[in-house]
């Protein structure tokens, strides 16, 4: 089914840091209200505060450094949806290699630990490109 056909509950930030605490109380009520498990909630939390700290920190850097997030969130059949959508640079995160977890924090190079955590810890973490927009989308049953 494609995201614009399904019923989504959604916000729109200014893609600044300190709307991290908006964006976390919006995923957090719906997870509450869903009767989601505390272990999925701490694993959802991070990786929403990764995802959306990325967005703020990187997606509008070349573009005079501001703009907005939405953040649009579905709970279904057990499965929380939540999805990130940007117009900033076009950047796929999943692209990346992997960090090597084996080297010690001084050796490793800086970057990447964050969507690596939040790989290993949802369901399924897609992106895609589409109209001048990245679009980063993260399931997890709840």
């Amino acid at each position: 089914m494609n995201p614009s056909e399904k019923n989504y509950d959604a916000i729109t930030v200014s893609a600044d840091v300190k709307n991290l605490g908006t964006v976390q109380s919006f995923i957090e009520e719906r997870l509450e209200e869903a009767g989601c498990s505390m272990k999925a909630q701490i694993q959802i939390g991070v990786a929403v505060e990764e995802i959306y700290v990325n967005i703020c920190h990187y997606a509008y850097k070349e573009k005079g450094g501001s703009g907005d997030a939405e953040v649009k969130m579905l709970i279904k059949d057990g499965v929380a949806e939540i999805v990130f959508e940007d117009s900033g640079i076009q950047y796929d995160p999943l692209a990346n290699e992997e960090p090597d977890i084996s080297l010690s924090a001084e050796e490793r190079e800086i970057g990447g630990l964050g969507i690596f955590i939040t790989r290993k810890t949802m369901d399924e973490v897609t992106y895609d490109y589409k109209d001048g927009r990245n679009i980063l989308t993260l399931k997890k049953k709840i």
